[in-house]
C-alpha cells in the first residue's frame, strides 16, 4: 500500500486552526474588503493638508491605522486560507486581490511620509506638542532618522505601485514550490512505498537506513534540478528587485537598506559572519565525531541529520509533544503557562500535513485576532522543537498585541527569533536534565548540537550567500544557475569542511530555500539564537527578575529599536559576545557528547 497524504476534509476539526475567529465567513471578509476600498477614497481629505493643524494630523494618522489594520485582517485571512490547500482557486484569487489591495493602499498612503518630511521642523515640532500625538513619538523619530532615504511624493507613489511587481519572484516561487512540485515515491526502511513531500523529507533524513536517506536526498534534489534554470531566474529577479528598491532609496547597498529598517549597523551582520568563521573548527570537530560514530570514511549531506545515537522512543505524538512543551516552559511563569493552555485548547494550531497545504511552519495572526500556528507535525523530535519554536512566536505576538497600541504591536524581525529560540533552549535543557539514561542524554546533546549547526552555522552560511549574490548583482554580474551553484558550493565547502562530500546536488540547494526571497532575514536566526541562549541562561539562573525583564521584552512589540529592546532585556547585540558565548557553549556541549560516546 502506498502511504498518501490525507485530504484536509479528513482531518478532525479540533486538529485544525479556527480561522472563523478572524472572519466568521468569506462573506464577512468581502464586506471588510469593500469597506476598505471605500476608505481609500478619503485620501483627498488629508493629502496636502497635514500641516494645517493637529486635528488634521491626528485624523490622518488614525485613518491610516484603520487602513493598515483592515489590510492586515484581509491579507492574513486570505493567505492562511490559501495555505490550507494551495490548490483551491477561490483562496488563490482572494490572496491575489488582497495583494492588489495592499499595493493600492501603499500607493494611497505614499503621500504621508514625504509630506511629513516636507513640513518645516519648527512647525512639525509645534504639531507634535499636541498631547494626542505623544503616542506617535517613536513613529516620528524613526521617520526623521531616515529622512535622506524618503523620496518625493511622485517617486514614493511610483515605488508603492511597483511593490507588487517586486514581489512577483517570491509569489511565483511559492506557487511552484508548494502547488506544483511532486517528488515521487520511495521505499522506506520497512519496504513501504511512501510519497516524498517537503513535509516528510526531514523524517527521511533522520532515518538510520542510509539507503533511504540517499534515495530521499537524490529524489528531492533531482526534482529541483529539472527546473534549475527557472529557479535561478526567479532568485536572480528577486535579488535585482532588492537592489532596485535599495538604489531607488539612495542606499549604497541592498544589505544596508535592509538593516536600516532595524537601525542595525552593517557591522552586526559582518561580525556575525566573522565570528562564526572563527568557530568553524568546532563545526569540523563535530562533523568528525559524527563520521567516526557512523563508521564512514567521509560524510555525505544525507548523513548529517540522522541522529548518531540510537533511541527507541524517538516517536513523539503531538499530544505528548504539547505536554513536554508545557513542562519545559514552566520557568517562564504562571501567566505564560495560562496563555500556552489557551493556545492548545482554543484551535490556534493547524497541526498535520495534508494535500496542498503549505509546507514548513509559521506563526501568524492579526492585532484583533489571537495568534495562529501552522504546523506539519511528523511525531519527531524536530516537530517537538518546531512546536515550541512557533509557540514562542505566537506568545510574543500575544503579549505585544495585548500591551501595545496597533502602531507598535508588530515587532521587528531582528527580535522575532529570540522568543521562539528561547523556548527551544529551555526545552532542550529540560529534556537533558530530565534524562537519567546516558545514551538518551547523548541523543539530546546530539540534537542540541544539530540545532546550533542548523541555526547558527547554517543560517550564517545562508546570510553570507545572500550578501554575496546581492554584491554580484550590484556589480552588474550575471547570475546563472552555474554561477549560483559555484558560489553556494564554495560556501558549503568552507562551512562543512573536508570531511563532507561536495556533490553536485548540494550545490543546487539554493533552489529550494524560500527564505532567499525575503533577503537578509536568515542572519537574524543566528543572532536571535545567540540572544536567546544568553537570556535563557539568565532566566534559569536568576529566576523572577530575569523573567520579568523577558516578559517586558515580549510586551514591548516595536515600541523601540530592536537592539535597545534586547539590551534592556539583558543582551547587547552590538558586540560579538552573544554569538561568541553561544558558540563557546557549542564547544562545551560537544565535549560532553564526546565524553559520553567515546569516554
Amino acid at each position: 500500500m502506498v502511504e498518501k497524504l490525507r485530504s484536509r476534509a479528513g482531518i478532525p476539526d479540533d486538529q485544525k486552526w479556527k480561522l472563523e475567529d478572524m472572519f466568521p465567513s468569506d462573506e464577512a471578509w468581502e464586506e471588510l474588503f469593500g469597506q476598505t476600498r471605500v476608505l481609500l477614497d478619503d485620501v483627498s481629505r488629508y493629502a496636502g493638508n497635514l500641516a494645517e493643524g493637529p486635528d488634521m494630523l491626528v485624523a490622518c494618522l488614525e485613518w491610516a491605522e484603520v487602513l493598515d489594520g483592515n489590510l492586515e485582517e484581509i491579507y492574513t485571512y486570505a493567505r492562511m486560507r490559501r495555505d490550507e490547500d494551495n490548490r483551491v482557486s477561490v483562496y488563490q484569487a482572494m490572496t491575489d486581490r488582497a495583494g492588489s489591495l495592499a499595493v493600492d493602499l501603499g500607493s494611497c498612503l505614499s503621500f504621508l511620509v514625504p509630506e511629513l518630511m516636507a513640513i518645516p521642523e519648527e512647525r512639525l515640532a509645534e504639531l507634535r506638542s499636541d498631547p494626542r500625538l505623544k503616542i506617535y513619538d517613536h513613529y516620528f523619530d524613526n521617520i526623521l532618522r531616515r529622512k535622506e532615504h524618503i523620496l518625493s511624493l511622485p517617486e514614493e507613489k511610483l515605488l508603492a505601485e511597483a511593490a507588487e511587481l517586486g514581489e512577483g519572484p517570491q509569489t511565483i516561487f511559492t506557487m511552484a514550490n508548494n502547488a506544483d512540485l511532486k517528488f515521487g515515491e520511495l521505499t522506506d526502511e520497512e519496504g513501504n512505498s511512501v510519497e516524498l513531500t517537503k513535509g516528510n523529507y526531514s523524517r527521511f533524513m533522520e532515518c538510520p537506513d542510509r539507503r533511504v536517506r540517499r534515495d530521499a536526498y537524490e529524489m528531492l534534489y533531482d526534482t529541483y534540478k529539472k527546473q534549475v534554470n527557472s529557479w535561478a531566474s526567479m532568485l536572480t529577479a528577486s535579488v535585482k528587485s532588492d537592489c532596485f528598491f535599495a538604489r531607488s532609496r539612495k542606499y549604497p547597498s541592498a544589505l544596508q537598506a535592509s538593516l536600516d529598517s532595524d537601525k542595525a549597523p552593517v557591522t552586526v551582520y559582518e561580525s556575525l559572519i566573522a565570528t562564526v568563521h572563527e568557530f568553524l573548527p568546532q563545526m569540523y570537530r563535530y562533523l568528525d565525531l559524527r563520521r567516526r560514530v557512523m563508521k564512514l570514511d567521509r560524510l555525505n549531506f544525507y548523513d548529517i541529520y540522522v541522529p548518531i545515537v540510537a533511541r527507541q522512543d524517538a516517536k513523539i505524538p503531538y499530544l505528548e509533544a504539547a505536554d513536554k512543551v508545557r513542562e519545559a516552559l514552566r520557568p517562564l511563569g504562571e501567566d505564560y503557562g495560562k496563555v500556552l493552555d489557551k493556545a492548545f485548547s482554543s484551535q490556534w494550531i493547524d497541526i498535520y500535513e495534508s494535500e496542498g497545504k503549505t509546507s514548513g511552519a509559521y506563526s501568524w495572526g492579526t492585532f484583533k485576532s489571537h495568534p495562529y500556528i501552522l504546523l506539519n507535525h511528523q511525531d519527531t523530535l524536530d516537530s517537538l522543537f518546531t512546536l515550541a519554536h512557533e509557540l514562542g512566536h505566537a506568545l510574543h505576538s500575544y503579549y505585544s498585541d495585548k500591551n501595545q497600541p496597533h502602531i507598535y504591536a508588530g515587532y521587528k524581525i531582528f527580535v522575532a527569533e529570540v522568543a521562539s529560540t528561547l523556548n527551544e533552549s529551555l526545552l532542550i535543557r529540560h529534556l537533558i536534565e530530565a534524562s537519567s539514561d546516558p545514551m538518551a542524554k547523548a541523543y539530546l546533546l546530539n540534537h542540541y548540537l544539530d540545532q546550533f549547526r542548523g541555526t547558527v552555522f547554517r543560517q550564517t552560511m545562508f546570510a553570507e550567500f545572500e550578501r554575496d549574490i546581492h554584491v554580484a548583482v550590484e556589480a552588474k554580474q550575471a547570475l546563472t544557475y552555474e554561477d549560483l551553484s559555484i558560489m553556494y558550493g564554495k560556501l558549503n565547502q568552507r562551512y562543512y569542511g573536508p570531511l563532507v562530500e561536495m556533490d553536485e546536488r548540494i550545490c543546487t540547494e539554493w533552489a529550494r530555500i524560500p527564505h532567499f526571497y525575503n533577503a537578509f532575514y536568515v542572519y537574524k536566526y543566528a543572532t536571535g539564537f545567540s540572544a536567546a541562549t544568553a537570556l535563557a541562561q539568565q532566566i534559569l539562573q536568576e529566576g523572577k527578575p530575569a523573567v520579568d525583564r523577558y516578559l517586558k521584552f515580549l510586551s514591548s512589540g516595536g515600541s523601540d529599536y530592536p537592539i535597545n529592546l534586547l539590551r534592556a532585556a539583558g543582551v547587547d547585540m552590538e558586540t560579538p559576545e552573544p554569538v561568541r558565548q553561544a558558540l563557546t557553549l557549542f564547544g562545551e556541549l560537544l565535549d560532553e557528547l564526546e565524553g559520553l560516546l567515546e569516554g
